[in-house]
């Protein structure tokens, strides 16, 4: 018995140990279980974080909105098939409910096909139209030198397309590299969890990864193309604007010769040309000549078909001429003016429009008018009463209008008259030799200069008299005897000796007892009875003025 008991005590203690070694297992166990799930899910957020970071990065990259688009047309068109099935199961069947239901489908068929049309640009491809590069625009046609600017401008925008198709692929490049690194973590996330909506996510980026590798091959060989295309027209263009600078450079070289040759021309001109208003004209006359030099060799340069350009202008002259009248008639003026050397700068002269009279100096000829300064002269004591502006006069005046030129061809003295009235008692044949001498003491200088002048013009025209000597003529008028004194005076200044002839053919009449200046009076006769205020009304009733 008691061995027994020794061994029942033993077998307990044993069962005991070994139950309490069964417990500390099984608890150890179930913590490493709970570890183990732990780290588990600390790795699946972490994952998670992680896809809604890269989520977050490409929230609004276009081109995943694009690819959206395309997986949306793809949906709209497997729902139109489905419509379309439905619609060739329904329409044939008679029942009312039936017709309410093909009548339904017709309509979803309809909406269908107009969602489809509004976005069918992403029917061939997931990006739409951007797959497709911008079309190169028409090489400018580069014949002129301002041609140039616009061909840069032209090289510009090909660079920009190119930049702008490259910049496609770097972005495109850029979302296959994150839809890659979306799938590996995708991937990892399936291991941890083994959920099935994980792998059909997984599933939806491999085909977007496909999708989108696709496309980046289309463009990297699209690109490739288009930038030797590119390239191509950018070379044709950019020989192009060498040709024209070397054309502009040529012509530029061949302007500065004729502007050389000019100018010595007006050099040697100078030398034998002394007078000044030859040298003016004459520089004027080569400036018109050189301009239209030039202007000839622009046209023909610049205008590829020259006939064109005749047949353009020969279809635009009957409008030109009726809009451009005056001033054509103003350039064959000019021509008429600097060939026939009828008006010349510095010339006096006097232009007569209607009731307007001009008399002063040319200041300058140019293509479509006379520049002249008035000067006062008799015309302004008698008619304007004022002097010092400058006219500016059309050349087409030389065809319509009276010009009368006071110097033509280096002539420098004029006729100029006085009339002085005498009384019909008065010695006239005395006031006329007293009115010859004074005329002839004081224009004596100009006398001799418009005699030599008259004598030199002799020989280029037909002068049927030279006479320069100053000439009196007595003429009877209504109340006395007109004394009329012509003589040479300067052509820029007959004022001065008109003023002095004047007076001193008064002075020396009032020193003449027989001699009696003559000017408008009127003769009163009154009865002896007749009191002052009647005579001063009979004197108004009956008076007699004479005009000069």
């Amino acid at each position: 018995m008691k061995y027994m008991y020794k061994i029942i005590l033993i077998s307990t203690l044993f069962f005991t140990s070994v139950l309490a070694i069964d417990n500390e297992a099984i608890e150890s166990n179930d913590l490493n279980e709970s570890n183990n799930t732990l780290v588990e899910t600390i790795a699946v957020v972490k994952l998670k974080d992680e896809i809604l970071l890269i989520d977050k990065s490409i929230k609004n990259n276009i081109w995943i909105t694009k690819y959206r688009t395309y997986l949306a047309y793809r949906n709209i068109e497997d729902e139109l098939a489905k419509i379309k099935k439905d619609l060739k199961k329904y329409s044939s069947k008679s029942a009312k409910k039936f017709k309410e239901i093909t009548y339904q489908l017709n309509n979803k068929l309809k909406v269908k096909k107009n969602e489809l049309a509004l976005i069918s640009q992403y029917k061939e491809s997931p990006i739409g139209n951007s797959m497709k590069p911008k079309d190169i625009p028409m090489k400018p046609k580069i014949n002129n030198p301002f041609n140039i600017i616009e061909a840069y401008t032209y090289i510009q925008k090909l660079n920009a397309f190119d930049r702008d198709y490259k910049k496609i692929y770097l972005e495109l490049s850029e979302l296959v590299r994150i839809i890659d690194a979306k799938i590996v973590i995708y991937e990892k996330l399936f291991l941890e969890t083994h959920d099935e909506e994980v792998k059909e996510e997984l599933e939806i980026l491999k085909r977007e990864f496909k999708d989108f590798i696709m496309v980046i091959d289309i463009v990297s060989t699209t690109s490739e193309v288009y930038v030797k295309k590119i390239i191509e027209v950018k070379l044709e263009v950019k020989s192009a604007i060498n040709d024209e600078i070397e054309r502009t450079i040529k012509l530029f070289f061949i302007m500065i010769i004729l502007v050389v040759i000019a100018i010595a021309i007006k050099k040697g001109a100078k030398k034998y040309i002394t007078v000044d208003d030859n040298q003016y004209t004459a520089n004027k006359l080569i400036n018109f000549t050189l301009i239209i030099i030039i202007v000839f060799i622009l046209l023909f340069s610049y205008i590829d078909n020259a006939s064109y350009l005749v047949t353009v202008l020969g279809f635009a002259s009957a409008g030109i001429a009726i809009a451009l009248k005056d001033w054509f008639m103003s350039i064959f003026g000019w021509m008429v003016i600097m060939t026939s050397g009828a008006i010349k700068v510095g010339d006096r002269i006097k232009v007569t429009k209607n009731t307007t009279e001009v008399v002063g100096d040319v200041l300058d000829i140019t293509l479509f008018k006379i520049a002249v300064r008035e000067d006062v002269t008799y015309t302004s004591y008698t008619v304007n009463r004022r002097s010092g502006r400058v006219f500016f006069i059309p050349n087409n005046y030389i065809f319509t209008e009276l010009i009368s030129n006071y110097s033509f061809d280096g002539i420098r003295t004029v006729w100029d008259g006085i009339d002085i009235n005498i009384t019909f008692d008065s010695n006239h044949k005395k006031a006329n030799d007293i009115a010859k001498n004074i005329a002839s003491a004081h224009s004596k200088g100009y006398t001799d200069l418009a005699k030599k002048r008259l004598s030199k013009l002799k020989l280029k025209y037909i002068l049927r008299s030279i006479s320069t000597e100053p000439k009196v003529f007595s003429m009877m008028e209504s109340y006395g005897v007109v004394i009329s004194i012509w003589y040479q005076t300067n052509s820029y200044a007959t004022l001065g000796l008109r003023s002095t002839i004047s007076m001193a053919i008064l002075d020396a009449y009032k020193n003449e007892d027989d001699i009696t200046i003559a000017y408008p009076t009127h003769t009163v006769h009154a009865a002896k009875n007749m009191t002052a205020n009647e005579m001063i009304s009979n004197d108004l009733n009956n008076k007699s003025l004479f005009d000069e």
